[in-house]
Order: structure tokens, then sequence, then C-alpha cells
């Protein structure tokens, strides 16, 4: 007996694939939380099946001062490394690189007023969600 997780999917005739449900947000950039403008700088997946949460990030510097010409881009770059790091998890990732990657994420993902934040959260379907990640990366960021 196949669990929920275990979906699998019909694409062509006879052709049969496993894929895992995956979750994913976006990581925006919000230099004036007055303004609401916003500039896609990364994206979270996580595939709970797979035991699967990483993070990669594209900035596009040029976009994001036509935004706001006086934004810290350094700051910017460094607070998405830091997501990076907590999806990886481990030392590197204080106390909370320690929790389950389903707690990560959800932690990660939850809205917060700060100047990176998280997009709404998708799902989809999956067969390797490390191509996941960079497929959502190359269409919703760069």
């Amino acid at each position: 007996m196949r669990r929920y997780s275990d979906v699998v999917t019909t694409g062509r005739v006879g052709e049969e694939r496993d894929r895992a449900v995956f979750e994913y947000a976006l990581l925006r950039v919000v230099p004036r939380l007055e303004r609401g403008e916003c500039v896609n700088a990364g994206v979270i997946v996580y595939c709970q099946e797979r035991r699967f949460l990483a993070a990669r990030s594209a900035l596009d510097e040029v976009r994001l001062l036509a935004v706001d010409p006086e934004v810290d881009v350094a700051g910017v770059r460094r607070a998405l490394e830091a997501v990076e790091v907590m999806c990886r998890g481990g030392a590197g990732a204080g106390a909370a690189g320690r929790e389950r990657p389903g707690q990560r994420f959800r932690w990660l993902t939850a809205p917060r007023s700060t100047i990176v934040q998280p997009g709404p959260i998708h799902g989809g379907l999956t067969e390797d969600p490390e191509v996941e990640v960079v497929r959502l990366l190359d269409r919703l960021v760069r």
C-alpha cells in the first residue's frame, strides 16, 4: 500500500514516474517596507518525503538598486546567505540548525517585516527536489 506522499503520476500513456510532494516559497527583498516594492532574490524548497530542505539565491543588484539606490546590498547578501545556511542545518546554523528540516522551513517561511521576506508557500510534485530548486530559481528569480 502506498502512502499519500508516495504519489505516482502518469505522464504519457504507459509512462509512470514516482514524484514526491514539495513546498516552496520565494525570498523577496523589500528594501523600503513602507513602499511595499520587492525584488525576487531566492527560493526555499522543502520536501518532507525526501528529507530535503535547500535555498538558493541570485540577487540582481541592478534591479534592487533601481528600487532603492540606498539599499545595503552587502546586508541583503548576508541575509540571503543566512537562509541558505539555515536550510543546510548543522552547527553553522546555530541552535535552529539542530531542528528538523520541516521545522526550519516553517520558521523561515513565517511572515516577517524584514528586508528579506518569504513569499506565500506553494506546492507541487517533483522527481528531484534539488533539480526543482534550480528550476524555480531560473523561472522565478533570474
